[in-house]
């Protein structure tokens, strides 16, 4: 009975908060904004008082758009191709949330402050690539290769890099907290300043990398793996 009545309340509470809906397009944003008086916030993301996943759903069918709520853990969008990342990006466009760009190859692309928060990147190869100031929060990288790529003051709080190559990688002033590093490839990167702070660093591999000025707080480590790092 307990259970029933904690289902049924937090049921109410999802449909009565203010809820923020996430678009695969800018375009598609604005119009359902204005289709359902929703708040659009200049970006893909749509701000509605009470969603009506009916009325929502709709309205995406009628623009060929998919959406989904801001923090969804898993990608509903459609698959993302390199050329329509780079084209979109070229004009103005930088939230991807969501995207699915598993195994993409964007090889010394420029892409700096771009949003793939959340976004689905396992097995991609981002290397050499200019990710600085992007906003990788909770994104998928788990096995990418991302040697010799600039992640400058990027945002990578939660993110999975498991198993990630990261040699020779720029992440100075980068935000890792919480993120999961286990396994991955640091040598020579470049960590000065970067936040660590509760991180999986288990079984990563230092040698030569510049920690010099990093917060390693209550991260998970094996303190023999710093042995050869640079601090």
């Amino acid at each position: 009975m307990k259970n029933i009545i904690s289902t049924v309340w937090d049921s109410w509470l999802k449909r009565h908060k203010e809820s923020v809906l996430l678009f695969d397009s800018i375009a598609a944003a604005s119009e359902i904004a204005l289709m359902l008086n929703g708040q659009w916030d200049g970006c893909n993301g749509v701000i509605m008082a009470k969603c009506d996943e009916v009325a929502v759903n709709t309205a995406t069918k009628l623009l060929e758009a998919t959406w989904c709520y801001q923090g969804a853990s898993k990608a509903v969008l459609h698959r993302v191709t390199t050329d329509e990342i780079l084209r979109r990006y070229a004009t103005g466009e930088r939230n991807f949330v969501n995207a699915n760009l598993r195994c993409a190859v964007l090889a010394s692309v420029k892409l700096s402050e771009i949003n793939l928060s959340y976004a689905l990147l396992s097995w991609a190869d981002l290397s050499q690539a200019n990710l600085s100031k992007a906003d990788l929060t909770a994104a998928d990288l788990s096995q990418a290769n991302l040697s010799g790529t600039d992640l400058s003051k990027a945002y990578l709080m939660r993110t999975n890099l498991t198993k990630a190559d990261l040699q020779q990688a720029s992440l100075r002033g980068a935000n890792l907290s919480s993120a999961n590093l286990s396994e991955v490839n640091l040598t020579d990167a470049d960590l000065r300043g970067a936040n660590l702070a509760l991180a999986d660093l288990r079984g990563a591999n230092f040698h030569f990398c510049n920690l010099s000025g990093a917060n390693l707080t209550g991260a998970k480590l094996i303190e023999s793996d710093l042995a050869f790092a640079r601090q």
